[in-house]
């Protein structure tokens, strides 16, 4: 028996009803539309989710949208905008989230063509000059310069990069490198090196964002021709920030100074590997990046601070708002920490977390809901919408977010599940915070650097507390006492938390198993996460439960992927297969390819070692090694001509780094030139 017809937008009185066919659909619509309405006072979050979400549909194009494109796009984003704001009530909120699609894939291409630069063209051997705007220590600790208004020899200013950045590996030439001093030195350059494999981090990418156009190193000293100029407002404050550096290094000796003047100034360039490698393994080297926790902190501090004070003042407290008043001074003193800290992408997106929190402060507003959140979201993604790939955004606004939703769900929950002793309560919400966060951050970070620290709880549980009440609190003391000299005791405050957080990154790297490496997912597997987590922390009731299923799927997926049996670098270099005891390689370079394919295997072992396991046959300088049915020879090194001619025959494989004429005998070479067309291969 037929049952009525269900009235919709496409039926009703003297309307025809809709083909069955349609039914189903029908159906779909009016359900999603009925969730959506369930959720009304709950959608805003949802905002920065979409905008991010057109933002990654840019970077996962196979080619960048063309002016044309981008502008029917911003068209096409109109009259959705438009639905958005006027359309029927039902639809406002598919309406918006299209339209933020389209603006993000739009914002995201005029920062693209507005950052354009040039980008060297070829290898390049000889002098550069230019003014030093950037500091830092390179992987392998060698002192690394940012120089910006490049001159290079035999290159026109049309095609010279408006950037490089080069290792030293000998010293200045009798003078200590600072920002705004103008140098010369003999250096090898080289365009931005493309992935290491299909589908690892794009460094051209993340160099064209910074207008990096080449990097390289010299081995020469490097030569002051003309001292930094003192009305340069950006270059005198980076010379600030790096002379409170030296300055707290000098007061604070050792490591526990390095890891003062890093979370003070974002300056990490005092910090020793040895002690950089401990934090890592041990979880805690997000205490060295300038991040939303630290501003957090310094902002909670001059707030309690100001706000003590003033309530200490009977005549003040009763004429002023207190609280309103300790929210102006401490988003000030965020601004400030941005300033010395030399505006990094972390610590741009700290300030704008907490400037939002404090803003809302001001409007008598809740500081912490996922609203502020998502504010903060689509302040960083407009501005910069490149660090949606940054790991720190996506691990801090993991964490905040998720952090966020567990508190308000312990607010809402039983008594007899929070109801705990006053002494006990700031322990307890250190040991939530921390197993929240963890456990929020840990896929991202498995995924981006193939570890997970098994103790990280541990030692966040140790050693957060000291950076919360004696480093920050110090650095702010510290600061207010130097004008009058009484800088001593925020100094030592410092140093007191600094040697605790990094005995206890030492205790934790050093117990057995402290670190697990992961292989490298899927692509599909990010998004994934992503999906699954924002269900989780947005959405409102049980529904949330459904954002298991992405999780599920991408734990799954990650499982049961393969890695490549056959690596092959982007230059011919180097070639690594496969083998029972792990990824065997053709030679042992030592560079970042071999290091950077290990851990995407999940592999511990060293350049080194892997290039003494068994899986390749033959002498030095023609190896050979069997993947799936076929030969796979690597040619490096002198006497290349014969043994190429050797090595050539059908079914072979040969991958040499050397532009080579097609040698005869049937097999397949991939030498320099192919190989800089297509990339690093994998098979």
């Amino acid at each position: 028996m037929q049952g009525p017809t269900v009235p919709s937008a496409a039926t009703g009185p003297g309307r025809p009803a809709a083909p069955a066919a349609a039914a189903p659909v029908v159906r779909a619509t009016v359900a999603v539309l009925a969730v959506i309405e369930g959720q009304r006072g709950h959608l805003f979050p949802w905002s920065a989710a979409a905008l991010g979400a057109g933002i990654a549909l840019w970077f996962a194009l196979g080619s960048e949208p063309g002016p044309a494109t981008l502008l029917a796009l911003a068209l096409l984003a109109l009259p959705a905008a438009a639905a958005a704001l006027r359309g029927p009530d039902a639809l406002r909120p598919l309406a918006a989230a299209l339209a933020l699609v389209l603006v993000g894939i739009v914002i995201v291409g005029l920062r693209a063509a507005a950052l354009a630069a040039p980008v060297l063209p070829l290898r390049y051997h000889g002098p550069v000059e230019g003014r030093i705007v950037g500091i830092d220590r390179s992987q392998a600790d060698r002192l690394r310069l940012t120089l910006d208004r490049v001159v290079l020899e035999r290159l026109s200013p049309e095609r010279t990069p408006e950037r490089v950045r080069i290792a030293l590996h000998a010293e200045p030439a009798g003078f200590a490198p600072e920002p705004g001093q103008r140098v010369l030195v003999t250096a090898h350059l080289a365009p931005p090196e493309a992935p290491v494999e299909p589908g690892d981090f794009d460094f051209r990418r993340h160099a064209w964002f910074e207008r990096l156009g080449a990097v390289g190193y010299s081995r020469t000293p490097v030569m002051l021709l003309e001292p930094a100029a003192p009305d340069e407002a950006a270059v005198a404050v980076t010379r600030l920030r790096l002379s409170l550096a030296e300055a707290i290094r000098a007061r604070i000796p050792g490591d526990a100074g390095g890891l003062a003047a890093a979370v003070t100034t974002g300056d990490r360039s005092g910090l020793s590997m040895a002690a950089t490698a401990a934090m890592r393994d041990a979880n805690l080297y997000h205490l060295v990046a300038i991040s939303g926790m630290h501003m957090g902190m310094l902002a909670a501090f001059v707030f309690g601070l100001v706000r003590t004070g003033l309530a200490m003042a009977p005549p003040l407290a009763l004429r002023l708002n207190g609280k309103k008043l300790a929210a102006m001074v401490a988003l000030a003193a965020a601004a400030g920490y941005l300033v010395l800290a030399g505006r990094a992408v972390s610590t741009e997106r700290a300030f704008v977390m907490v400037a939002v929190m404090l803003v809302a402060v001001l409007l008598d507003r809740r500081a912490l809901t996922l609203r502020s959140v998502a504010i903060a979201a689509l302040v960083v993604l407009t501005l910069r919408p490149e660090t949606i790939l940054n790991p720190g955004f996506q691990m801090s606004f993991a964490a905040t977010a998720a952090l966020v939703a567990a508190f308000e769900g312990l607010r809402g929950a039983p008594d007899r599940w929070t109801r705990w002793p006053r002494w006990a309560a700031p322990a307890v919400t250190l040991v939530i915070a921390s197993f929240v966060a963890g456990w929020a951050t840990a896929p991202f970070a498995a995924l981006h650097f193939n570890r997970i620290a098994d103790y990280g709880l541990i030692a966040n549980v140790l050693a957060v507390p000291a950076m919360g009440t004696l480093v920050m609190p110090g650095a702010v003391l510290a600061a207010i006492g130097a004008p009058l000299g009484l800088s001593g005791p925020g100094l030592w405050l410092m140093e007191t938390g600094c040697r605790w957080t990094l005995g206890v990154s030492d205790w934790v790297a050093g117990l057995p198993g402290a670190v697990r490496m992961v292989p490298a997912p899927p692509g599909a597997v990010l998004p994934l996460l992503a999906a699954g987590g924002l269900v989780l922390v947005i959405w409102r009731g049980r529904g949330r439960l459904a954002g298991l299923a992405p999780l599920a799927a991408a734990l799954l997926l990650w499982a049961t992927a393969e890695r490549p049996a056959l690596l092959i670098a982007g230059d011919g270099s180097l070639v690594g297969v496969t083998t029972p005891e792990g990824r065997a390689l053709s030679r042992a370079a030592t560079g970042i390819v071999a290091r950077s394919w290990l851990e995407n295997d999940g592999d511990a072992a060293g350049p080194v070692e892997a290039a003494a396991r068994t899986g390749w046959d033959g002498p030095p300088g023609s190896q050979v090694a069997r993947v799936g049915g076929h030969e796979v020879v690597h040619i490096h090194g002198r006497g290349w001509e014969a043994a190429l001619a050797a090595a050539c025959a059908p079914g072979r494989i040969v991958v040499i780094a050397r532009r080579v004429a097609d040698p005869g005998g049937g097999c397949a070479v991939w030498d320099a030139p192919a190989l800089a067309a297509t990339g690093a291969l994998a098979g």
